[in-house]
């Protein structure tokens, strides 16, 4: 078995790790344009071998783990030299643009457009970990689009890593992706810029920062070159979710500029409930 991955960071790495778990006879060859970074995964064991575009014809599958800007234009360039049985994914966090960008292609039936809900906040190929995926979801766009014994071998490898499959259109997924990662990453980039810029001021608010905080700025950590790509391709969907989320933070503000403590109690323990939610989604899984 030939796999290649092109873009060995955190899930493609990870991704790479599980397979060759799984099956120890596969060959794992990268692609990367940061030579630096191919020659830090075949020194860690991610990869096996470095390889270029011209052999991806004989390749069995070929993970696509790059910025989704730069998927655009690789995943039509991997299409137009891969065999006839040969399976390619993308694994990025936004899908309408990704799934538009090979529409038309005359080998759009060998692409299975996916998006594994699973990740850290650290990137390269140091961030592969084994089990990433395990009990995770994999989100599947358009599979009707991908020829029937293709998609079977995409899902027989995914069902063999640990993940779970859900299917969604791209519009629906880009939707709720803004809300559940994309939200959550802005949130997370903007509590970290306001507390940095009041830190020039007081060093105090870093001696005092405890988990709470640590947790809730974790996603500041995350690749700028990553999420300003994933930003822009899903624009609409990502103002859509700040405005509302801009909305409940002006509406707790002016409960507190009110003194309105019944409200605000009221308030948190209306959304203690995703804590039900949030249990009910680990048991599923």
């Amino acid at each position: 078995m030939n796999i290649h991955v092109i873009g060995i960071g955190l899930i493609g790495g990870s991704m790479v790790l599980d397979i060759k778990e799984i099956y120890p006879d596969a060959t794992i060859y990268g692609i990367d344009n940061n030579e630096a970074h191919l020659e830090e995964a075949i020194a860690l064991g991610v990869v096996d071998k470095a390889s270029t575009f011209d052999d991806l014809v004989t390749a069995d599958f070929v993970i696509v783990s790059v910025p989704v800007d730069v998927a655009l234009t690789v995943l039509p360039k991997v299409l137009d030299v891969i065999g006839e049985s040969t399976i390619v994914f993308e694994v990025g966090s936004t899908k309408k643009p990704i799934c538009e960008a090979v529409a038309n292609h005359p080998r759009r039936r060998n692409f299975i457009a996916t998006h594994p809900i699973a990740g850290t906040e650290f990137s390269g190929p140091s961030a592969a970990i084994k089990g990433l995926f395990k009990g995770k979801t994999n989100i599947i766009c358009e599979v009707e689009k991908t020829t029937f014994k293709l998609q079977e071998k995409a899902l027989q490898l995914f069902t063999a890593i640990g993940m779970r499959i859900r299917y969604m259109d791209p519009i629906s997924h880009d939707k709720h992706i803004a809300y559940v990662s994309h939200l959550s990453h802005i949130s997370s980039f903007m509590l970290g810029k306001t507390v940095i810029n009041k830190e020039k001021d007081e060093q105090d608010i870093f001696d005092m920062a405890g988990s709470g905080f640590e947790s809730t700025v974790r996603l500041a950590k995350s690749s700028p070159a990553m999420w300003t790509p994933i930003f822009k391709q899903n624009k609409k969907q990502v103002i859509e979710t700040l405005e509302e989320y801009i909305s409940n933070l002006t509406q707790f503000k002016d409960l507190l500029v009110a003194d309105d403590y019944n409200a605000i109690y009221e308030e948190m323990e209306s959304v203690n409930k995703i804590k039900e939610i949030l249990n009910g989604i680990t048991i599923k899984k």
